[in-house]
């Protein structure tokens, strides 16, 4: 019995680990999301500083392109709110997450205190 529970146990450690390696990876995301949001919002607050009249530029490769004042803030809207979408789900993945670390490190708990019994138990009968 305390082989199988052993087998289990180890089973359920490699589960939590690859659920740990995937929680690392979506914070990773969730990082990079939220240094795209602040980049974004720089470049909004710098046009709101643009006059009507003066000539705004975009940065196509190595090429800067002419770009219209009010398509520009348009994009930058656009892409502000993808970002904004892209965090909240990227927020309620990291919950759920969370939530599955937490089931999965309870069993690993209980399986192991399981493993702890089955090895007394079975000490005590030599």
């Amino acid at each position: 019995m305390a082989e199988e529970l052993q087998k289990k146990l180890q089973q359920e450690v490699e589960n939590f680990q690859a659920l740990q390696k995937q929680y690392q990876k979506t914070l990773s995301v969730r990082q990079q999301l939220g240094g795209q949001l602040f980049e974004t919002e720089t470049v909004k607050s710098e046009l709101d500083l643009v006059k009507k009249d003066q000539e705004v530029y975009k940065l196509i490769g190595p090429v800067l392109i002419k770009q219209d004042l009010e398509e520009a803030l348009q994009n930058v809207n656009k892409r502000m709110d993808y970002i904004k979408g892209e965090l909240k789900r990227i927020d309620d993945t990291i919950t759920d997450m969370e939530k599955k670390q937490d089931t999965q490190r309870d069993l690993l708990n209980k399986l192991q205190q399981q493993y702890q019994k089955a090895q007394l138990s079975a000490g005590g009968k030599n």
